[in-house]
């Protein structure tokens, strides 16, 4: 009997570890991309896997946005999306960084929040159906860089192709909630139709 109790403990101890040590694994839709998009893959820049999901979602829309915040030339665009992460996690409780795609101002494509998940705003709008596309930078007090706003046309080309988004609903976060979101200097380029034709070139082109 005492050989017995003393198996049990074991087991019981050892089985207990494994459990303890076991993590939370939640869907990830992962995309083939060209190779044309240069794209940054989340484990390539250092991306903390989920600890929490919501419902899915599909895509509709595809909604640009800025960061909002001044962006140095030399600044690192990674440590500044690890720490959008962290942020994100630990003081706004949201699954992950609230966009599923951001660009540096040299028009590098990070892959962000799986895009099976729809992302988060602090506004008024539901983002249930959209892709979020976050441009890093302050565009109320900066121009588009002819590199990002080629990398922004070519991956918004590339979703609309793959999720079957019509043209009028590629827009601005202003569009749907009260901010001046995506920048002043960004949103003539989706006002004026800038955005919305150069993708519709590459859609014919690939037809």
């Amino acid at each position: 009997m005492r050989y017995i109790s003393l198996f049990l403990l074991f087991s019981l101890l050892f089985f207990g570890s494994c459990q303890s040590k076991k993590t939370n694994s939640f869907r990830v839709e992962e995309i083939n991309y060209p190779d044309s998009l240069h794209i940054v893959l989340r484990k390539n820049w250092g991306w903390k896997a989920l600890q929490a999901n919501v419902a899915e979602h599909k895509i509709k829309y595809i909604t640009i946005h800025h960061g909002g915040e001044d962006f140095a030339p030399d600044q690192d665009p990674v440590a500044y999306i690890r720490h959008l992460q962290d942020w994100s996690r630990t003081t706004k409780k949201w699954i992950d960084i609230p966009y599923h795609f951001m660009i540096d101002l040299q028009g590098n494509i990070y892959e962000t929040r799986p895009i099976n998940y729809p992302g988060d705003t602090n506004t008024s709008y539901d983002p249930r159906g959209h892709a979020l596309i976050c441009m890093i930078g302050n565009f109320e007090h900066i121009e588009i860089s002819p590199a990002q706003l080629n990398a922004l046309v070519n991956l918004t080309a590339f979703l609309a192709q793959k999720y079957l988004v019509a043209l009028q609903n590629i827009r601005g976060h202003k569009d749907y909630a009260e901010t001046l979101c995506p920048g002043e200097n960004l949103y003539r380029y989706l006002q004026d139709g800038t955005i919305q034709s150069r993708v519709a070139k590459i859609l014919k082109r690939n037809e």
